[in-house]
């Protein structure tokens, strides 16, 4: 892995959340989105394979959603990070806010319409490589605040994405695709995670929209 575990996991707990009313920045995005030239540089970067190892993955092997501060866990943060107008209990749940889901451009006032959505599914990221990590590797990737792997986004639709990669779907907001292309390359790369053949062609071809 390219980013220190310990600094990811310092990453985490340095987002300071309050327990009473926090107001999101309207419409924000997840950090660290390349250029669609770095990406396609990073893209060149790195190694096709197949994948491996997917008899044996399960979702408890990526320990989330995870404590951040307080009571607020992964998904509270997520939620508050990305939507508008956020406002939470003392238990930090969300009871009132906007989201917009950039996947499928939907706007949703309720948090049980929202999904956190690993950018690079869990599931896929055991098949590319994480099969070797340690629980604390997967913990950090599975939590990661720092760069672009968590998006607010429509229940459904992250549902419909499940474990699928670029080459088997892609948001249905064609406007959206050159951003998505850029924010997996980015995981990938910062998590030397392998990818397929038909996987690095949907990702050049959706680069070529940007």
């Amino acid at each position: 892995m390219r980013r220190v575990v310990t600094a990811a996991l310092a990453a985490l707990t340095a987002v300071l959340l309050t327990s009473t009313l926090t107001t999101g920045t309207a419409w924000a995005v997840p950090p660290g989105i390349p250029s669609p030239s770095t990406a396609a540089a990073r893209l060149d970067t790195l190694t096709v394979e197949s994948e491996s190892h997917q008899d044996t993955y399960s979702r408890t092997l990526f320990p989330h959603w995870i404590t951040i501060s307080g009571t607020c866990n992964t998904r509270e943060t997520v939620l508050k990070r990305d939507g508008s107008g956020v406002v939470v209990n003392s238990s930090c749940a969300a009871v009132s806010g906007s989201w917009y889901s950039p996947y499928d451009g939907a706007t949703w006032t309720a948090a049980s319409d929202i999904d956190i959505d690993h950018m690079v599914p869990l599931a896929e990221a055991w098949r590319s490589g994480a099969w070797a990590w340690t629980t604390a590797q997967r913990q950090a990737f599975a939590n990661d605040l720092d760069g672009p792997q968590l998006w607010a986004v429509t229940d459904n639709v992250n549902q419909q994405k499940s474990d699928h990669d670029p080459s088997t779907w892609q948001p249905s907001l064609p406007g959206f695709r050159c951003t998505y292309a850029s924010a997996w390359i980015q995981v990938k790369w910062a998590y030397d995670l392998t990818l397929q053949s038909s996987e690095k062609a949907a990702l050049q071809d959706m680069l070529s929209s940007c």
